[in-house]
C-alpha cells in the first residue's frame, strides 16, 4: 500500500513538472508573436520639380550673352607651293549685355520682356586678320556705328519654356546704326529679328508638355546646321536633369546636354554630301555639349552653355607623294558657341 502511495506521488509531481514546463512553453510563443513588427521605411518619391521660366511684372534681370562663330583651315604635309595654300582663321565673337524688364504677362503666360542694350563687344576676323575689334566701354570707339546700339530698346514676346514668340518694336534700333560701314551692317544684323531670336532663345528648356521632371529624366530636340563645303549635318541634342541642389536658398537645377548624330534628314543630307566635293573625302568628328543652371526658385537662368566643335581631314588623292613624305591634306575646323549668364 505504501508502495503505491509512493508511485501515486511521483506520477503527480511528474505530471505538474509537465504541465509547468507545457505552459512555460506556450508563454514563450506568446511573448514571440506579441513583439512589435519592424516597420521598414518606404524610400521617398523622387522630387519632381518644373523646369520653366517664371516671369513678375516691373522684375528686371541683367543677362549677358556671348555668341562665337568660327571656322578654321590649317594645310598639313608636303605642298606644292607653301606660299599658296596658307590657311587662318574665319569669324567672329560677339558680347552683349543687356537689361530684361518685364511689362506684361498674358493669359497663357507668355511675357513681355522690354530688352535695352547696356553694353556691346565685337571681334571680327578673316584669314587671321581683324576686320573689326569693338568695344563699347572704349572712348575710341565712341564714335563706330555700333556705339549707337547702346541704350537701344526692343521688344520680346517669351514662353514659360524660353522661346522667343515674337520680336517688335525694334525699327528705332535700326534706325540708329544704318549705314554702309562694315560696323553699320554688323550692327543692324545684331538686331535683325533672326538675331533677335536666336539671341534670347533659351533651347535647352523642354516644352510645357513636358517639363515635370526629376532628377534622371531626359528630353531631347533636333537641330541642323550648315558648314558650307562640308554639306550640313543634323544631332539629337540629348538633355538629362542631373541633380536639384540648394544654393543660397534657393532651388537650383543642374541640366546637361550631349548630342549625337541624327538619321533626321538623312536623305537631304546625304544629297547635299554628295554634290561637296570635300566631303566625300574626309573624316570627321564632332563634340556637342552643352548645360544649364535654373534657379527653380525665381524661375530665372542663371547660365546655359552649348558648344559645337567640328573637325574634317581632306586627303587629296590626285597629289602623288614621295616615300618619305607625308600626303598633302587640309584640316578644317568649326567651332560655335552660345553662352548665357546672369549678371544681376
Amino acid at each position: 500500500m505504501m508502495r503505491q502511495k509512493k508511485i501515486l506521488v511521483a506520477l503527480m509531481v511528474t505530471a505538474v513538472i509537465s504541465s509547468l514546463l507545457f505552459a512555460a512553453g506556450c508563454a514563450s510563443v506568446a511573448e514571440e508573436t506579441a513583439k512589435p513588427a519592424i516597420k521598414v521605411p518606404k524610400a521617398a518619391a523622387p522630387e519632381q520639380v518644373t523646369l520653366a521660366l517664371k516671369f513678375t511684372e516691373q522684375d528686371s534681370t541683367t543677362y549677358k550673352v556671348t555668341t562665337q562663330t568660327e571656322r578654321s583651315v590649317k594645310f598639313e604635309g608636303s605642298l606644292p607651293n607653301e606660299d599658296v595654300f596658307k590657311g587662318g582663321t574665319t569669324g567672329n565673337k560677339i558680347e552683349i549685355t543687356f537689361t530684361q524688364r518685364i511689362d506684361s504677362i498674358d493669359d497663357k503666360g507668355n511675357a513681355a520682356a522690354k530688352i535695352t542694350i547696356e553694353a556691346l563687344k565685337y571681334l571680327a576676323k578673316v584669314k587671321d586678320n581683324i576686320v573689326l575689334d569693338f568695344d563699347s566701354s572704349t572712348e575710341a570707339d565712341q564714335n563706330s556705328p555700333l556705339a549707337k546700339l547702346v541704350g537701344q530698346s526692343y521688344v520680346v514676346k517669351l514662353s514659360p519654356a524660353g522661346r522667343v514668340l515674337e520680336v517688335s518694336d525694334v525699327s528705332d534700333a535700326q534706325t540708329a546704326v544704318r549705314g554702309g560701314s562694315s560696323a553699320a551692317k554688323a550692327a543692324l544684323k545684331l538686331v535683325s529679328p533672326d538675331e533677335i531670336k536666336r539671341r534670347h532663345t533659351l533651347i535647352a528648356l523642354p516644352g510645357t508638355d513636358k517639363n515635370q521632371l526629376c532628377a534622371g529624366d531626359n528630353w531631347s530636340s533636333t537641330q541642323s546646321f550648315s558648314f558650307g563645303l562640308m554639306g550640313s549635318k543634323a544631332y539629337e541634342r540629348i538633355y538629362t536633369l542631373k541633380e536639384v541642389k540648394d544654393t543660397d536658398s534657393r532651388r537650383i537645377a543642374v541640366v546637361e546636354m550631349d548630342a549625337i548624330p541624327t538619321s533626321e534628314m538623312a536623305e537631304q543630307l546625304h544629297e547635299e554630301q554628295q554634290t561637296s566635293g570635300f566631303s566625300q573625302f574626309s573624316d570627321s568628328t564632332e563634340i556637342y555639349t552643352g548645360r544649364l543652371k535654373l534657379d527653380l526658385t525665381a524661375g530665372k537662368v542663371e547660365e546655359a552653355l552649348e558648344k559645337l566643335q567640328s573637325e574634317w581631314l581632306v586627303v587629296d588623292p590626285s597629289v602623288r607623294q614621295q616615300d618619305n613624305e607625308e600626303p598633302a591634306a587640309v584640316r578644317m575646323t568649326a567651332t560655335r558657341i552660345y553662352h548665357i549668364e546672369k549678371v544681376d
